[in-house]
C-alpha cells in the first residue's frame, strides 16, 4: 500500500489486520503516537489523516491507502517547533508527556475545525463559533491526561488560538 506520512510517500507491506497506529509505530518507526488504551478512549494515538484528527488505534492501515497522514513528528522538529508544541512547552502543558503527542495532534485538528466554523456540542451559536475554555475542553474531551495537566493544556491551546485570531470571546 502507498501512504504519505509527514510529507513522505511510503510503500508499505502490512497484514490487513494492522492498525494505522501499529503501522506507524512498528513498521515506520514513528513512535510519537502512543498506544494508551488500544480502544479509542484515551486519544494518545491521535494523528491527522487528510487534516482531520482520528484515533489511529481504531482504524486499519489498509483503509488509508493513498491517504496523507501527519503525526507529531510531522508537526515540527526540536529546532523548529509548531506553534502548539511551543505553547505546550511555554505553559507546561504536560507532566509525564505520554499523552502530549496526541493532545497536540488533536489540538491542531481542533483549531482547524474552529477556523472552518464547525460548531461543537457546547457551541452557543452555530453560525459564529466562540472559542471559550468550555469550547476547548469539549473539543479536546477525547484526549485524556492521566496527570491532569488540563488547565495548562487549555492555556496552551488558547494562546495559539488567540494568535490565530480564533478567540471570539474572553476565557471563562
Amino acid at each position: 500500500m502507498r501512504i504519505t506520512v509527514n510529507g513522505e510517500a511510503r510503500e508499505v507491506e502490512a497484514d490487513i489486520r494492522t492498525t494505522l497506529l501499529d503501522l506507524l509505530r512498528e513498521h515506520l518507526g514513528l513512535t510519537g503516537a502512543k498506544k494508551g488504551c488500544d480502544h479509542g478512549q484515551c486519544g494518545a494515538c491521535t494523528v491527522l489523516v487528510g487534516g482531520r484528527r482520528i484515533n489511529a488505534c481504531l482504524t486499519l492501515a489498509v483503509m488509508h491507502d493513498g491517504d496523507d497522514v501527519v503525526t507529531i513528528e510531522g508537526l515540527g522538529t526540536p529546532d523548529r517547533l509548531s506553534p502548539l508544541q511551543a505553547a505546550f512547552l511555554h505553559h507546561d502543558g504536560f507532566q509525564c508527556g505520554y499523552c502530549t503527542p496526541g493532545q497536540i495532534c488533536s489540538a491542531t485538528g481542533m483549531l482547524d475545525e474552529v477556523a472552518k466554523g464547525w460548531p461543537s456540542h457546547v457551541s452557543g451559536d452555530l453560525d459564529q463559533v466562540a472559542l471559550t475554555d468550555a469550547e476547548i475542553r469539549e473539543r479536546m474531551s477525547g484526549n485524556i491526561c492521566r496527570c491532569s495537566a488540563y488547565p495548562t493544556i487549555v492555556a496552551a491551546i488558547r494562546e495559539v488560538a488567540d494568535g490565530e485570531g480564533l478567540v471570539a470571546e474572553a476565557a471563562e
